[in-house]
């Protein structure tokens, strides 16, 4: 190949050495050395045209065609001739091309379908260093094809701003044979013309797009040429547009957009030289940053920020996030000012920063949701371990990856499925992919809609607004699509036209084309893709609750806000409870039919607070969503006894009926139990309840209802639990009353155990007891509640003897008056008390 007058030139002849020799290489190059275009084309020179092939990997589709139409224009050819191009959705490829410059997801579906890679000599990796998914997995991918089926086949890993070392030892380790030295690393200098970077801080108060509009208006006065512009996304260059187009009126100025997102037309005309006497301003996207030359160029404005993908919560995608952006992006898109002549490039930061910015940005791999290459790498069928990878991937993302592949149906126990196979040739996430497949094979007719949501999910929001005051339903933002509704006032009508592009090329890929919108399977398509994000409508209008339990929410005036159960596509995960975004209501018949297989009975007996009994309820659950409850009552089983017991914890023993004579005898031995100790037992709240499960059940043996607790004698339960040897000793040692010298009984009150026991008596029965009633073994006095003859408390002591000798005297003296029929004698320590009336045990006074 003759000189091309670029700096690769000096490097060529060392390249091609090492690729002859070795198979494989690592090239360094500045930006606009011509390692894009010259390489492959010296390449091409240096092969024999029956090896096969020489395939370019590109990092987007704008390069893609760029690189191939400046190779085609070298030889003085069409696109198709010996240079053609392939991208997900376009393909310039003819018999005679010898030159494949291709999109890097392109080649990792080729790789999938034939790892051998039949009909290809060389593969080069275009600008390594963005560290792209795509472009790691597809280099992994193509080394161990290398290593197993083809050691012929060579690999180039190219970039300007490159870590060589760690790509030089992976290549090398990954070759076939014995040699696994690091690849050579071949460094070409210089760059084809200077550039001078200028420093103009913004202030970080003030707004992206005024402060581009002010320097790239200096710019045209300061310099000659035409501007290039890098801004972050699509919205960022929109409103640039605008202000530049209002200051320039009149002026012999042309502002062109250039994105991934616009159409190659569009993209074509931002590219095309200026005509003469007019000057051009393209504002890009980090698009323009690599393997590009946008003709007439010689000034750059850089805003210093990137769009870059990130793991997105709200909707389980990979979205794109703003970030500040690193040195090596900086110095390659200063590097677009010199490509044709020297140049300058202004920097909207300061200089003193540049030092602190990170010098790349983190591998994709690292930063990214990875459903989508663990789908692939489980095709490819390895593990991440064994394969390629300058970086691993982060060991939860790719559990929480596997996962949800295999809640898609797209893996089962690891293996891919049928389902996964279809979902994986599809050129989204597999999500989507999996609402596409099921569609195309079930419901043909809503495959076009299915497209539509698909893009409408994956693209940025055909509404214009704050978030919070954007609408949820789907329905609308289908309607717009559809042009049902194409005078909606927050329509951006550009993203409009975007997604429907988008959803015919989705369409057509699927064999299928645009038809008519069903919004009212919106919610049962997104369901596909969505199972895990289906709500159920809680009773207050807006409030949802998710299967996973957790709760979410659209405001109450929104079209999903009455709705009982909704699928969210999009869920702002930053809140507390989540907002739902983007959704779409879902009848419940489709619920049914949808999630038949994991809707799950559970039965739980409990007590019905209201109704306060023991009852049956079952519940017809998905996840976290209850969809019916039904309640009945319960049938005999262990399952009733133990919510029985769950009861009687709840209250405490109080659900048991408790007899005089059961809570007398507990009263009884409990004092036992506190002053003599064992043998007599522990009948306190806390051990009856630690020792429940032993002992109730036996009692509750066909049990269907509460009635069966009220049936429970707890007086026979006690005595059951007491040692068969200890009765008499308890009538001895706890006696259930007092015996007068005239045979009267008079009752003790032990209450729970844990105090003496009290007897109230009238005066006139303990005359001539000189000795005080005692229990537990002569441990414990009795208390005395003293009475009137007519029941009233006179006086309560421990110590009778000292009663008679003291208090009586006067309590005979204010009595005697009172009660002049009844007894009162002076010494009544040594009087006789009344005989009891016939059948008298003895009276207890009511308390």
């Amino acid at each position: 190949m003759r000189a091309t007058g670029l700096p690769i030139d000096a490097g060529l002849s060392e390249l091609l050495g090492v690729l002859a020799d070795r198979g494989d290489a690592v090239l360094v190059a500045p930006p606009g050395s011509g390692k894009t275009t010259v390489v492959p084309l010296a390449l091409a020179d240096m092969l024999d045209r029956s090896a096969g092939r020489i395939v370019v990997l590109e990092p987007r589709r704008l390069a893609t065609r760029a690189a191939a139409r400046r190779m085609a224009s070298m030889l003085g050819e069409d696109v198709g001739d010996t240079v053609g191009y392939r991208t997900r959705d376009d393909q310039r490829v003819g018999p005679n091309t010898r030159i494949e410059v291709m999109t890097e997801g392109v080649l990792t579906r080729r790789l999938q379908r034939d790892a051998a890679l039949p009909g290809v000599a060389a593969v080069l990796f275009d600008e390594v260093h963005e560290r792209n998914l795509q472009t790691d997995l597809g280099l992994a991918f193509c080394l161990d094809a290398r290593a197993t089926l083809r050691p012929d086949l060579m690999v180039l890993a190219m970039s300007a701003t490159l870590d060589a070392d760690r790509f030089a030892e992976l290549i090398g380790r990954h070759r076939a044979g014995t040699d696994q030295s690091p690849s050579n690393i071949v460094r070409v200098d210089g760059r084809p013309y200077p550039v001078d970077v200028r420093w103009i801080p913004r202030d970080s108060r003030e707004r992206i797009e005024p402060a581009v509009t002010q320097v790239v208006l200096r710019a045209l006065t300061d310099e000659p040429g035409d501007v290039l512009v890098f801004l972050p996304g699509v919205g960022e260059i929109n409103r640039t547009q605008q202000m530049l187009i209002t200051a320039l009126a009149g002026r012999p100025v042309d502002v062109y957009p250039l994105a991934g997102s616009l159409s190659n037309t569009d993209q074509d005309t931002a590219l095309a030289p200026s005509p003469p006497g007019r000057r051009r301003i393209v504002l890009a996207t980090d698009i323009a940053e690599t393997s590009l030359t946008v003709e007439g160029v010689r000034i750059v404005v850089d805003a210093g920020q990137a769009r870059v993908p990130r793991f997105d919560q709200r909707t389980g995608l990979t979205r794109l996030r703003t970030v500040t952006a690193s040195r090596s992006s900086a110095d390659q898109r200063a590097g677009r000012a010199g490509r044709v002549e020297p140049g300058v490039a202004y920097r909207l930061w300061r200089q003193g920063e540049h030092a602190t910015r990170p010098a790349n940005l983190p591998a994709e791999l690292t930063q990214v949701e990875l459903s989508g290459f663990a789908l692939d790498v489980a095709l490819w069928g390895t593990s991440v371990d064994h394969l390629a990878l300058i970086d691993k991937p982060p060991v939860r993302t790719m559990t929480e990856a596997t996962s949800l592949l295999t809640m898609l149906g797209a893996l089962h126990d690891g293996r891919v499925t049928t389902l996964g196979q279809a979902i994986a040739n599809l050129p989204v996430h597999p999500r989507l992919g999996r609402m596409l497949a099921i569609c195309r094979d079930n419901e043909p007719d809503a495959l076009w809609t299915a497209c539509v949501l698909a893009t409408l999910v994956d693209e940025r929001d055909v509404l214009r607004g704050r978030p919070d005051e954007l609408p949820g339903d789907v329905a609308v933002r289908l309607r717009l699509v559809d042009e049902r509704d194409a005078f909606h006032p927050m329509a951006d009508s550009r993203a409009v036209a975007m997604v429907r592009s988008r959803a015919r090329d989705l369409v057509n890929r699927l064999g299928s084309t645009p038809g008519t919108v069903h919004e009212d399977r919106a919610g049962r398509l997104l369901a596909l893709a969505y199972p895990d994000r289906l709500a159920f409508g809680r009773s207050q209008p807006g409030r949802f609750q998710l299967r996973s339990g957790t709760g979410a929410w659209v405001v109450k005036g929104d079209a999903l806000a009455g709705e009982r159960f909704v699928v969210a596509a999009d869920l702002d995960g930053d809140r507390r409870e989540a907002r739902i975004r983007l959704g779409a209501a879902l009848a419940a018949h489709d619920v049914a039919e949808l999630f038949a297989d994991e809707i799950e009975e559970r039965i739980t007996t409990g007590w019905d607070r209201e109704r306060d009994e023991l009852l049956e309820r079952v519940e017809r659950r998905l996840g976290g969503i209850v969809l019916d409850v039904a309640t009945r009552r319960p049938q005999a089983d262990e399952t009733i006894i133990e919510a029985l017991l769950t009861r009687v914890r709840d209250s405490r023993l109080a659900e048991l009926t408790w007899s005089t004579d059961a809570r007398q005898l507990r009263g009884r031995v409990g004092l036992l139990h506190r002053v003599l100790g064992e043998p007599w037992p522990d009948w306190s709240d806390e051990r009856l309840l630690d020792e429940l499960d032993t002992w109730l059940p036996p009692f509750l043996l066909g049990a269907r209802g509460k009635e069966a607790l009220a049936r429970v004698d707890m007086n026979a339960v006690l005595r059951a639990r007491l040692d068969p040897r200890l009765p008499g000793d308890l009538d001895r040692a706890a006696p259930s009353a007092l015996v007068t010298s005239v045979g009267r009984r008079i009752p003790f009150d032990y209450g729970d155990g844990s105090a003496a026991p009290r007897l109230a008596a009238r005066v006139q029965d303990l005359f001539g007891m000189t000795v005080h009633p005692r229990v537990c073994e002569g441990r414990v006095d009795a208390v005395i509640e003293l009475l009137s003859p007519a029941g009233r408390p006179i006086q309560i002591t421990a110590d009778l003897a000292g009663f008679w000798a003291g208090s009586w005297a006067q309590v005979r003296k204010e009595m005697a008056g009172r009660y002049p029929k009844h007894a009162w004698p002076v010494d009544a320590a040594n009087a006789q008390p009344p005989q009891p009336g016939p059948g008298s045990g003895g009276k207890r006074r009511k308390r």
